[in-house]
């Protein structure tokens, strides 16, 4: 087993609510065994209280030889577990000679419309980024401070036929949600992401809500699912949250068993931290994945993107 700590620029500076960046930190593992290489990527999440250096030392803590079944048990849900889920998966279908979808038993995946996210900046900035990507058919807007609104109005300006949906990371207090949700109708909102803070969310239970309510960092694996009922709509199902393809599976199915729609996200990383997360995405209402369109610079070869979304994966990225 490898762990390979990487860089990659971005296009231009993402901003959200609790900060900005130039670059997505991303930790790559290897796992070679019979001579065969599986790679998975995950990236480290400081809300999570992890860091380039506590993932990689989980990572190390894991034992020679482990098989995915004994990871789920060997590491808690998060970046490292994910890593290295996803590698073993990588190598299992090598070893196959199959594809993941065909280990997994899932039916063969196609392309996926994906949300592009406008970065956090002024009205002025982010109606400008509004046009320049009014072409695509979703949009997805960082929000979460008190001046939000201008903000919504002016993207609406610059793409009045887009669909859009808002993430507003923990921002807002149950007050200033239920002031703005009918504006939020008002211009076409289809969905709302984590209004409220994780662990201070028990008001949606209480209040109205309007448009659909996705738990993000409310939701990890299915452990989180009991406490979710009856203040969410939906759940953004991410493979640095769950610990991996394989717990993200099992989520996607407990939590549809128990009515809650689907979307399936990512961290800001590259385009081998999406491949798996594109056999999750399959049949979701909102997906997501559009982090190697933020980046200047991505794996070789990547994700293939065009106007029908993300497409599944080559095999020569991951498997």
């Amino acid at each position: 087993m490898q762990i390979f700590e990487e860089r990659f620029a971005l296009a231009e500076v993402f901003t959200i609510a609790r900060g900005s960046r130039t670059h997505a930190d991303v930790l790559r593992v290897t796992v070679t065994r019979d001579g065969i290489t599986g790679q998975g990527e995950c990236v480290p999440y400081a809300r999570y209280g992890e860091s380039m250096a506590s993932v990689r030392a989980q990572i190390e803590s894991v034992q020679e030889g482990i098989d995915r079944a004994g990871l789920q048990a060997a590491l808690p849900a998060g970046a490292a577990r994910n890593a290295l889920d996803c590698a073993l998966w990588d190598w299992e279908a090598k070893r196959a000679a199959q594809r993941v979808w065909e280990c997994a038993g899932l039916a063969a995946p196609g392309p996926v419309v994906t949300a592009f996210t406008l970065s956090l900046d002024t009205p002025e900035k982010m109606e400008q980024a509004a046009r320049q990507h009014a072409h695509r058919p979703l949009l997805k807007i960082k929000l979460g401070t008190p001046d939000d609104m201008p903000r919504l109005e002016a993207v609406r300006r610059g793409a009045p036929e887009a669909r859009i949906i808002i993430d507003a990371n923990e921002g807002w207090s149950a007050e200033v949600y239920a002031d703005l949700a009918p504006h939020l109708l008002r211009l076409g909102v289809a969905m709302v992401e984590q209004p409220l803070p994780a662990g201070a969310d028990d008001m949606l239970n209480e209040i109205d809500r309007p448009l659909p309510v996705c738990a993000d960092e409310s939701c990890h694996d299915r452990e989180s699912l009991p406490g979710l009922k009856g203040k969410y709509d939906m759940i953004n199902i991410k493979l640095d949250k769950t610990g991996g393809l394989t717990e993200a599976l099992a989520l996607r199915e407990a939590a549809r068993a128990e009515g809650y729609r689907m979307m399936v996200g990512c961290m800001v990383g590259t385009s081998l931290a999406m491949a798996p997360a594109t056999l999750v995405a399959q049949g979701a209402e909102i997906v997501d994945l559009d982090g190697p369109l933020l980046l200047a610079e991505d794996r070789d070869p990547p994700l293939h993107y065009d106007e029908s979304g993300a497409h599944p994966p080559l095999p020569e990225l991951w498997g």
